[in-house]
């Protein structure tokens, strides 16, 4: 149990850092409410000594045919070109409200070494989807072609819709298919799809219908719980080697990827957040004791302290090691990790190429 404030603060921290809902990251807060409010000095974290114990990984290092990692364009700087990766995904475009390609990063302004590198394009709304891929409201050839142009810096392109509407699956299976002609034989062409454990009625992510038109499949084997759902690993090894079996007789094993998260996520027992009726917050200030209501510019106020429990899960060094051992029982040798900066960086030291 925690006073609200610090609560607060440590949740805003560990989603800030770790939080990866729709692939957006939150600035990271650059001080400590709790201490701002009591006026006492903020303590330096790298001063503090842990009171837990991490278990660490035994054994020999992993062997990966392929290794993909994204890389934020706005945080380019948590970025090594001398991480383990062959495939870095630079993310990312994204799409206006016209269906018009925007954002589009410069290839030039990441060194990759000798890696590949794939221009990550995103749609993030589901209005936005429909629009470029109803052929006739008129957008979806133009974009095809900016994509193409995009992509022409890159090695590849990489398409995440994430928020197709059901009604657009064939659709969206033609896309893929017309991008895939455009880009030609040359340029690698990579998708992205939710894990699953089997095909869906009228399935919007088809396994084995995408891998047709593309490269590589990269399956996103994580968000077991989310942000709504009740507190539980982001993805757990059981639930990730059901998805690796279902995967594995879907997609072919040269073009599939296993995605593992980096990321981890906070759950309070109480949300303090929100807007209330007015029975609600009279509700409120009499079960958490009131003493006084103040007026500022006759506008009323309150303030109580609250004790919630908070629940996090996350991925370390050991289990992110466990996933991959996990994926090579399946003889599954290209892992792909959202995202770069997120990770335990003692990561790397065990991933091995081996072609």
């Amino acid at each position: 149990m925690k006073n609200i404030f610090a609560v607060l603060f440590l949740t805003s921290i560990f989603y800030s850092e770790c939080f990866a809902l729709g692939k957006k990251d939150n600035d990271v807060p650059s001080e400590n409410v709790e201490y701002a409010i009591s006026g006492e000095e903020i303590p330096d974290p790298e001063k503090l000594e842990p009171l837990y114990e991490l278990r660490k990984p035994e054994g020999d290092k992993i062997g990966l045919k392929e290794s993909w990692g994204y890389v934020m364009k706005a945080r380019k700087d948590e970025y090594n070109p001398d991480m383990p990766l062959t495939d870095v995904c630079y993310f990312a475009a994204e799409i206006n409200q016209y269906g018009e390609l925007v954002g589009v990063p410069s290839r030039s302004s990441l060194n990759v070494g000798k890696a590949r590198c794939h221009l990550v394009v995103i749609c993030e709304s589901k209005s936005l989807t429909h629009l470029v891929l109803e052929p006739k409201f008129g957008v979806r050839n133009k974009l095809i072609r900016e994509i193409a142009k995009a992509g022409a810096q890159y090695d590849g392109v990489q398409i995440d819709f994430e928020l197709v509407p059901p009604r657009d699956r064939k659709n969206f299976i033609y896309f893929l298919s017309d991008l895939r002609y455009s880009l030609g034989k040359n340029q690698w062409f990579s998708v992205c799809v939710p894990a699953r454990f089997k095909l869906l009625t009228e399935d919007v992510y088809p396994y084995e219908e995408i891998a047709r038109y593309c490269d590589r499949v990269f399956v996103m084997a994580y968000d077991e719980h989310w942000s709504t759902s009740k507190p539980g690993p982001i993805a757990s090894i059981d639930w990730c080697r059901k998805v690796a079996e279902y995967a594995k007789k879907s997609i072919p094993e040269k073009k599939l990827i296993m995605g593992i998260p980096f990321y981890g996520r906070t759950w309070a027992s109480e949300t303090t957040a929100g807007a209330w009726y007015f029975s609600g917050a009279t509700r409120i200030m009499t079960e958490h004791r009131v003493p006084e209501v103040n007026y500022e510019d006759d506008i009323p106020t309150f303030k109580y302290t609250a004790q919630v429990d908070i629940t996090g899960y996350f991925n370390d060094l050991y289990s992110c090691v466990q996933l991959c051992r996990m994926y090579d029982e399946f003889g599954i040798r290209k892992i792909g990790y959202w995202r770069i900066g997120m990770e335990d960086p003692e990561f790397w030291n065990w991933i091995e190429i081996r072609k």
